[in-house]
């Protein structure tokens, strides 16, 4: 059976599509990070004011509400958890924080 060509970009297109949509996300909550000012205080491993990314994922890592505690602490801050600076709450939306979270889950 002959593919028509029209099929055949579409095809190409959509594997493009879900090839860069699995790579991008990881991309594009880095770039998030940044323009929330999440990298001021936080790296994704080496210690500045607050804990690495990566010592973020290991205290939830295997908690149901991971996320969800997650999300709570960038939209409300914390304080105690990890020493004597606290973190401020941070002016996102709901849906950023929650990409955020589940982009720290994901590293």
């Amino acid at each position: 059976m002959r593919t028509q060509p029209a099929l055949r970009a579409l095809l190409a297109a959509s594997g493009c599509l879900l090839t860069f949509g699995t790579a991008m996300p990881a991309h594009a909550s880095q770039a998030l990070a940044s323009s929330k000012a999440c990298l001021a205080c936080h790296a994704t491993d080496k210690k500045l004011v607050g804990p690495t990314f990566q010592d973020i994922k290991g205290k939830y890592t295997g908690r149901k509400d991971a996320q969800a505690q997650m999300v709570q602490s960038i939209l409300k801050g914390s304080s105690g958890r990890w020493g004597p600076v606290p973190m401020p709450a941070n002016a996102v939306s709901e849906a950023d924080a929650n990409t955020l979270a589940k982009w720290i889950l994901s590293l």
